[in-house]
């Protein structure tokens, strides 16, 4: 296997030595390094720059992904959804030894006593055991919403600094992960409502964005203004309609924007409406109760947003 390196900058690449790799002879800086003879060669004049170098990579070889991930001896990467963040070990359940074989009854109670002290010795300080039960909490909501890893990263972020803040302190560990999980949806730029997070936790709403506003506050988290059009792909997608009458929403929705129709207003709700006008220029119609059912409004909601985009738009209708 040969791979070309072009050097932009000379003093990028070095070999072990600490030698630069730019050809001595003709000074170009295009150097093939061979993986079999283990050489760096000019791809200009042919001469060999260094010879004998030390492969660094696994003695092993994998010819797919696969066999690749098989024979890898490392772990996970670190992730922040877990309360230890992933760097220790667990003692498996199986009770079975190196070959797959199941072990003797004396050894297995034996086993017993080394998981359990392990598992004393990864939840030890009252903080470990607040991430413990909030990470587990961000997985059952995260799972519900169906949210991406991106997301649950973020989430476990935040929260990690609410507990390192003291912020957690006397308040519900559901009710701070679930406003963290929607502090990271808004800053992802997912389309999911305080109204949807709230309905998996058992405070409810008020409480959640309380501590939404408590961590905007102190952990100074910006997030961005919520976009309309970041709501249709979700709403069009759960209503079954084409890709033709997302885009004219989205149309709709830009319009709307250069003239200032959408400040203040609810995203979803506008996003709701512009569907819903787009769904019948389009011949897909579907009804004000289905699109604020899907979309987390009232039918009212929709039917004024409606209005509103119709009459400041100038938007001819066909007669329904």
């Amino acid at each position: 296997m040969v791979i070309t390196m072009r050097v932009k900058n000379r003093r990028d690449i070095e070999i072990d030595g600490g030698e630069t790799l730019v050809c001595p002879i003709c000074g170009s800086n295009e150097i093939i390094y061979d993986h079999e003879r283990g050489q760096y060669v000019c791809a200009q004049c042919g001469a060999v720059l260094s010879e004998k170098a030390i492969d660094r990579g696994p003695e092993w070889r994998a010819f797919t992904p696969e066999e690749r991930e098989k024979r890898s001896r490392v772990g996970s990467p670190i992730t922040p959804t877990v309360h230890d963040k992933g760097l220790s070990t667990v003692i498996d359940w199986r009770d079975k030894d190196a070959f797959g074989r199941r072990l003797e009854p004396k050894k297995r109670l034996e086993v017993l006593r080394w998981r359990k002290w392990q598992i004393r010795a990864r939840i030890q300080s009252s903080m470990d055991r607040n991430l413990a039960q909030a990470m587990n909490e961000l997985d059952r909501i995260a799972s519900h919403l169906g949210l991406p890893r991106s997301a649950r990263e973020e989430a476990a972020v935040i929260y990690r600094k609410a507990v390192e803040k003291g912020l957690v302190r006397g308040r519900s560990i559901e009710s701070v992960m679930a406003a963290a999980i929607y502090a990271s949806c808004r800053r992802l730029k997912l389309p999911r409502t305080l109204d949807e997070i709230a309905e998996y936790t058992k405070a409810g709403r008020k409480d959640v964005a309380r501590c939404y506003r408590l961590l905007l506050r102190e952990l100074a988290v910006k997030v961005p203004i919520a976009d309309p059009i970041d709501y249709v792909p979700r709403i069009g997608a759960l209503l079954g309609l084409s890709g033709n009458v997302l885009r004219k929403a989205a149309e709709i929705l830009l319009e709307a924007k250069k003239k200032g129709i959408t400040a203040g207003k609810d995203p979803a709700g506008l996003a709701a409406a512009a569907i819903y006008i787009a769904s019948l220029l389009e011949d897909e119609r579907r009804t004000q109760k289905e699109i604020a059912m899907v979309a987390g409004v009232t039918e009212v909601t929709v039917r004024n947003r409606y209005k509103e985009l119709v009459r400041e738009l100038g938007i001819p209708l066909p007669p329904q």
